[in-house]
């Protein structure tokens, strides 16, 4: 028996998990896939929605390809490194990275917007070592919920492009102020990049605006005081997966520039 179709209601920034989601759904299904997202490629089909700017934008996708290859990458090295660590997924959306890291050890919150984890929750019902948490992430009442406490990794995808400048200085003052062995990995869209969405089609359908970035830790100044750089990362080298001619032109102190980056700190 079939079954029922799960209709998502959700707009603005909210509504682009469904584009992030499709594409990482999508490159599973290529028989030459760097990474495979079973439970994406389940969930994809469950959903009652139009993907069709989603299946058109190349530079959403590619863009969601590739930071996913390299947050991947930083996240399991850092389980690797401590197995029984508590991962904390801000704006989660509909991301199953937890599938693919599972080790049998760690703990996962997921954290989001309410609307959108009662999306998330219809479809997941996640409990246990995976859970969910229904909140701004500028609430700190979400705080209290994180009860599994040992060394943390934060990981910030996809949402600080949305963000203002004071938003993202309380987002990190939440997690400063209220964790001790914090470790955070957060995406941030180079500047140059503020207000142009229309280079992401499926993104500026969903009315959702891009409205702040930084090249590096350093750019942050004192929205992250009581952290120090650890590394400043990029998505240059998931670039190179989708496509190892990307290795030509990606090597140019441009390219370093005007792509994604991932900035990796730490509390202090």
């Amino acid at each position: 028996m079939a079954k029922e179709k799960i209709k998502p209601v959700l707009n603005g920034s909210a509504e682009t998990m469904l584009q992030s989601f499709y594409a990482r759904a999508m490159y599973s299904k290529n028989p030459k896939h760097k990474f495979h997202d079973k439970k994406a490629e389940e969930i994809v089909e469950l959903l009652e929605y139009d993907f069709g700017e989603a299946e058109n934008d190349k530079a959403m996708s590619s863009g969601v390809i590739a930071r996913t290859v390299v947050f991947d990458e930083i996240v399991s090295d850092f389980v690797s490194k401590n197995p029984d660590c508590t991962v904390v997924n801000i704006a989660c959306g509909l991301d199953t990275r937890f599938y693919r890291m599972d080790n049998g050890r760690l703990t996962w919150y997921n954290v989001d917007l309410l609307e959108t984890i009662e999306v998330r929750d219809s479809v997941y019902n996640e409990t246990g070592r995976v859970s969910t948490i229904g909140c701004s992430v500028f609430d700190p009442a979400w705080v209290d919920k994180v009860t599994k406490r040992d060394k943390m990794l934060f990981v910030i995808e996809g949402l600080t492009m949305y963000l203002t400048r004071e938003q993202v200085r309380t987002m990190l003052g939440i997690i400063r102020d209220n964790f001790d062995n914090a470790y955070v990995c957060m995406e941030c869209i180079c500047p140059k990049f503020v207000n142009k969405e229309k280079i992401e089609k499926s993104i500026q359908a969903t009315g959702a605006v891009f409205t702040w970035g930084a090249n590096s830790f350093d750019e942050l100044g004192e929205i992250a005081d009581g952290f120090r750089k650890v590394k400043d990362d990029n998505i240059l080298r998931g670039m190179w997966v989708l496509n190892p001619a990307y290795k030509l032109i990606t090597w140019l102190p441009i390219m370093k520039r005007l792509t994604q980056k991932i900035l990796i700190f730490e509390k202090i």
